[in-house]
C-alpha cells in the first residue's frame, strides 16, 4: 500500500493543473502576511475579529454576533501532536465529538465526527464559505453515525487553514440542507508571501491498563493444553498489563504564499501523513487448531488488530485571488487528496468453518484495504457594482471510495480461492452554482442602514455503486459463505447510479434597530427533484443591555434532505449481532425487496432550533458566553434493524423473491429532541516578568431523547412488527447515550519571549455502549485527558516543539468479561479479545508523545 500512494498522487498532478481553471470556491478575505510562529501573540483571536459565517454582512464581529461562533486560528490547530483536522477539533471544541471506532470496515479509515450530539450529516461543512462535498462512504456498522455520510474533514490539511469558524446554531434558512447542528467554515490561507514547512513525528507509548500479559499456554502432564470451564485454553499470566509502543506517525506539512503581480495571491499547502496501526487487543484464549495439535501451544494469541488503521494520505490545496479591477476580484481554490488505508477484521481461526485450510493453514486475519480519492475545484467572481456587493461561483466536488480485501479467501471457492479481491467501490459527486448580492440600504424609520441580501443556488448530485470482481461475491461450488471473507464485494445487481438536483432562492435582512438592538431575519425556499420543496426561516436577535452584558437568541426551522447514499446504497455483508455472524442485505428504498417490506420514498428531516444566551465581560480581558439550545428533529432517517428471516422470507417469497434471508433499509423512522448548553470563556493576563497567559474554558451539556418511534409500514405491521422492532433498544440508546452527555475543555497558552507552552485538560462525561439487553450494556466512565506541549523559537525562522497527548496514559475501563451478573452464562469472549468499547469518546490508544520542527519564512 505505502509504496503506491506517492506515485499515484504524482500521476494526478495533471488534474491539479486543470483545477486552477475549473476551481473550488474561496471566501474573499484580503491577503495577509503569513503567521510566523505559534508563539506569536497575534495568533490569538480578538473579539473584534470579523466573521463571515452565519451572516452576509461584511462588518459582523465575534463580539456582536447574535449566534454563538467559535473561531480557531492556525496556531490553535498546530499546538498539539495530532495532525488530523477532526481530531484537532475534538481537542479544542467541547460540543465536537470524534470517537475512534475499530473493526467497522471503511469507517476505520474515514471516521465521522458530530456536533452537539447529532448525526455527522447534521453539520454543514463549508470551505471559504462554499459547500464541501460529502464522503461517498455510508457508515452502516455499529458506530456513532450509523446510517450517515459525512464530510471528510481529514482531507483538509491543517497547513492550508487560516482559521475555522464554527457556528453553533441552526442555519438551514441561510445555507440549506444539513445545517441543523451548526456550520463549520474552513477559511483557507491568503498570504501572498512567506511560508512554512514542518515535520511532526510521534508514537503511542502506553500500558494497556486492565489487559493482562501472558507468557504462554498452561499444559498438563501429557503436554496438551489445559482448558477452562468454557473450553478455552488456559494462559499463564505474567502479573503485568500489556505495554506497547506503536502507531508511529510522520506528518509533513508545508505552505507557501506567492504574489500574482501586485494585484493577487496564490497560496499553496500540502500534507503527507504516514500513520502505522495500533493494536490494543487482549490475548485470544480460544482453541485455534485442537488440543491434540502441537501447533496449539505456539499459536499466535495476538491474532487480531484492534485500534487505529494503517493509513497513508496526501493532500494538496491552493487558494488564489486576483483583482481584475479595483472593485472586482476573481478567486479560486481547489484540492486533491488520496488516502490508502488498511483495517483489520475478525480473525478466522484455522478450525473456523469460514476457513479453507488448504489456502490459510494457520487461519487468517483479513484486511479491508481502502483507496479514497478526493478532489474539488471552484471559481468565482466577487466585488462591488455601485452600492451592491456580489459573489458568483461554481463548485465541483467528488469523493471516490474503493474497497479491496487482502489476506482473505472466498470459502465457497474452496482450495481454488485467491487471497486478494477487488470488492468494488462508491462514488459521490456534486456541482454547486451560487449567486449572491448584498448591500446596506437606508430606510427612513431607522437610524442605521439595513443589510439586505438575496441569492440563488443550483445543486446537482450523483451517487454510484460499482461492482467488484466476480470472485469477490460469487457463490462457488464448495460449502460456505459466498464472497470474499470480511467484505463480500458489491455485485452487478448492486450497481446503481442515482441523481438529484435542487434549486433555491433565499433572502437575508440584518438591521440595527437601535444602537443596542440587532435583528436578523433569513428565509430560504428550496426545491428538490426527488422529495419536493421546503421553506425555512430564521430570526436571530441580540440586545446590549449595558456595557459588558448582551442577550442573544434565535429561532429557526431547518431540514436535511435524504442523502443519495441513503436512498441508493445496496450491499450484502456479514454483520456481527451479539457476537453471531449474520448475512445481511442492505437494500435501497426503491428496490423490489424494500418495497415489498413496506419501504416508501424518503422524505426530508425537519427541525426546529431554539437558542437563547448571554455574553458578559465582567473583568477586563475576561469574556464569558452561555448559550442554551433545543433542537427538535422530526422524521429522522435511520437504518432499520436487521429484519429477521421469519418475517422477511415469507413476505418476499409471497411475491416470488427468494434468496434473501435478512434485510434492512432506510426509513423516516424516529423523532428526537436535543437539549443542552454551551459555555465558553476566555481570559488574557499579562505579567511584567512571567509573560502572557491566555486561558480558555469550554463546557457542553447535551442530551438527546428519542421522543417517538414511527409505526412499522404496512406489510411489516401486518406481520406484527412495531416501530420498536424496526429501531430497537440498542439503536435508540446509541442515539441517546452513545456520546458523552458532558464535555469540558480547559486550556492555558503561555508566552514568554521565545518560549511558549500549552497545557490542556479535557473531561469526557459518561458514555454508554448499549447491548441488546441491559446486562450487556457497557458504561464508559468519565475521564480527564491531559495534553501538554512546549515550544521554543531558536530563530525567527526555526521553532522546535515537543509534547504529549494523553500525558497520563488514561485508558477507558475494559469491557466486562467472565460470568454475567444475571447468571445467564458468560459475556462474549470477544470482550476479552477486543477489550475496549469503540464508543469511548477519547479512543483507547493511550499516550501519544511527539516532536515537531517548523521552518518559517
Amino acid at each position: 500500500m505505502k509504496n503506491t500512494i506517492l506515485a499515484k498522487f504524482g500521476r494526478s498532478t495533471a488534474l491539479g493543473a486543470t483545477l486552477a481553471f475549473s476551481a473550488t470556491l474561496g471566501h474573499g478575505v484580503q491577503a495577509q502576511t503569513q503567521s510566523q510562529s505559534d508563539n506569536d501573540d497575534g495568533d490569538f483571536v480578538a473579539l473584534e475579529q470579523i466573521v463571515v459565517t452565519g451572516t452576509r454582512r461584511l462588518d459582523r464581529t465575534i463580539a456582536d454576533s447574535a449566534v454563538p461562533i467559535d473561531v480557531l486560528t492556525a496556531a490553535d490547530l498546530n499546538r498539539q501532536g495530532f495532525t488530523e483536522t477532526n481530531q484537532i477539533l475534538a481537542n479544542l471544541l467541547p460540543s465536537f465529538n470524534f470517537p475512534l471506532p475499530s473493526i467497522t470496515d471503511g469507517t476505520d479509515t474515514t471516521r465521522p465526527a458530530t456536533l452537539r450530539g447529532l448525526g455527522p450529516d447534521h453539520t454543514l461543512v463549508l470551505v471559504n464559505g462554499k459547500r464541501r462535498h460529502t464522503s461517498a462512504l455510508l457508515n452502516v456498522n455499529g458506530s456513532v453515525g450509523r446510517g450517515s455520510s459525512a464530510v471528510d474533514l481529514n482531507m483538509i490539511p491543517a497547513s492550508a487553514i487560516e482559521r475555522i469558524e464554527v457556528l453553533r446554531d441552526g442555519a438551514a434558512a441561510q445555507y440549506g440542507s444539513d445545517a441543523i447542528a451548526g456550520v463549520i467554515n474552513v477559511v483557507l490561507k491568503t498570504a501572498p508571501e512567506g511560508g512554512s514547512l514542518s515535520a511532526t513525528y510521534g508514537q503511542h507509548v502506553t500500558t494497556i491498563s486492565g489487559v493482562p500479559e501472558f507468557s504462554g499456554v498452561a499444559t498438563g502432564p501429557d503436554g496438551r493444553p489445559l482448558l477452562d470451564s468454557r473450553g478455552n485454553v488456559q494462559l499463564i499470566p505474567t502479573g503485568k498489563d500489556r505495554s506497547v509502543n506503536d502507531g508511529e506517525t510522520l506528518t509533513i506539512q508545508g505552505n507557501i504564499g506567492l504574489p500574482i503581480g501586485e494585484r493577487g495571491f496564490f497560496n499553496v499547502s500540502g500534507e503527507f501523513r504516514d500513520r502505522n496501526p495500533t493494536n490494543r487487543q487482549g490475548f485470544d484464549p480460544r482453541v485455534q487448531f485442537s488440543v491434540d495439535d502441537p501447533r496449539e501451544i505456539t499459536a499466535n494469541r495476538l491474532n487480531h488488530r484492534f485500534g487505529n488503521a494503517d493509513v497513508q494520505d496526501i493532500s494538496v490545496f491552493y487558494n488564489m485571488g486576483y483583482n481584475i479591477t479595483d472593485e472586482i476580484e476573481f478567486y479560486s481554490f481547489a484540492s486533491l487528496g488520496d488516502r490508502e488505508g488498511e483495517s483489520a477484521a475478525f480473525f478466522r481461526r484455522p478450525n473456523d468453518s469460514r476457513n479453507t485450510p488448504e489456502v490459510q493453514p494457520n487461519g487468517f486475519l483479513p484486511f479491508i484495504v481502502t483507496d479514497v480519492q478526493d478532489q474539488s475545484a471552484a471559481a468565482g467572481v466577487r466585488g462591488s457594482l455601485g452600492e451592491w456587493q456580489f459573489d458568483t461561483s461554481f463548485v465541483y466536488g467528488e469523493d471516490e471510495f474503493n474497497f479491496g480485501v487482502e489476506n482473505s479467501l472466498n470459502t465457497s471457492l474452496g482450495p481454488l480461492s485467491q487471497t486478494e479481491f477487488d470488492a468494488g467501490g462508491l462514488r459521490f459527486r456534486h456541482y454547486v452554482a451560487n449567486a449572491d448580492v448584498q448591500r446596506m440600504l437606508d430606510v427612513g424609520f431607522l437610524d442605521n442602514p439595513v443589510s439586505v441580501a438575496f441569492g440563488a443556488e443550483y445543486r446537482d448530485e450523483r451517487y454510484q455503486v460499482k461492482a467488484g470482481e466476480t470472485a469477490s461475491f460469487i457463490q462457488g461450488p464448495f460449502p460456505g459463505a459466498a464472497g470474499s471473507q470480511v467484505f463480500p464485494g458489491f455485485q452487478p445487481s448492486n450497481e446503481v447510479t442515482g441523481d438529484r438536483n435542487s434549486w433555491a432562492v433565499y433572502a437575508d435582512f440584518d438591521a440595527d434597530i437601535t444602537e443596542n438592538w440587532n435583528i436578523a431575519i433569513a428565509g430560504r425556499f428550496e426545491d428538490f427533484s426527488d422529495f419536493g420543496s421546503t421553506l425555512n426561516g430564521k430570526l436571530a436577535t441580540r440586545y446590549q443591555v449595558i456595557d459588558g452584558l448582551a442577550l442573544r437568541g434565535a429561532v429557526s426551522s431547518g431540514f436535511r434532505a435524504p442523502s443519495l447514499s441513503q436512498q441508493f446504497f445496496t450491499s450484502t455483508a456479514t454483520n456481527f449481532i451479539d457476537g453471531v455472524p449474520n448475512e445481511v442485505g442492505t437494500f435501497p428504498v426503491g428496490s423490489d425487496v424494500a418495497v415489498a417490506l413496506g419501504a416508501t420514498p424518503l422524505d426530508a428531516e425537519e427541525s426546529l432550533n431554539l437558542s437563547a444566551g448571554f455574553v458578559i465581560d465582567p473583568l477586563p480581558g475576561l469574556n464569558i458566553a452561555v448559550d442554551f439550545y433545543r433542537i427538535k428533529i422530526d422524521d429522522r432517517i435511520v437504518l432499520t434493524e436487521n429484519l429477521p428471516s421469519n418475517v422477511v422470507v415469507p413476505l418476499l417469497e409471497g411475491i416470488g423473491i427468494t434468496g434473501v434471508q435478512r434485510a434492512r433499509f432506510f426509513i423516516n423512522g424516529i423523532d428526537t429532541r436535543t437539549t443542552g448548553v454551551d459555555v465558553v470563556a476566555t481570559y488574557s493576563y499579562e505579567t511584567d516578568d512571567f509573560g502572557l497567559f491566555r486561558f480558555t474554558g469550554g463546557f457542553n451539556y447535551n442530551e438527546t431523547d428519542v421522543t417517538e418511534l414511527l409505526a412499522a409500514p404496512g406489510p411489516l405491521a401486518q406481520a406484527n412488527l412495531t416501530g420498536e422492532d424496526l429501531f430497537g433498544r440498542l439503536e435508540q440508546l446509541r442515539f441517546e447515550k452513545g456520546q458523552p452527555k458532558t464535555k469540558t475543555n480547559l486550556a492555558v497558552n503561555w508566552l514568554l519571549d521565545e518560549l511558549g507552552a500549552t497545557l490542556r485538560f479535557t473531561r469526557f462525561g459518561e458514555t454508554l455502549d448499549p447491548g441488546s439487553t441491559e446486562v450487556t450494556d457497557e458504561i464508559i466512565d468519565s475521564a480527564w485527558i491531559t495534553d501538554i506541549e512546549l515550544r521554543y523559537d531558536f530563530k525567527e525562522w526555526l521553532q522546535l516543539a515537543a509534547g504529549a497527548n494523553n500525558l497520563f496514559d488514561k485508558m477507558p475501563d475494559v469491557s466486562p468479561f467472565g460470568p454475567r451478573p444475571d447468571g445467564n452464562g458468560n459475556f462474549s469472549i470477544f470482550n476479552e479479545i477486543l477489550p475496549f468499547s469503540s464508543f469511548s469518546p477519547f479512543g483507547f490508544n493511550g499516550r501519544f508523545i511527539y516532536a515537531r520542527a517548523t521552518l518559517s519564512w
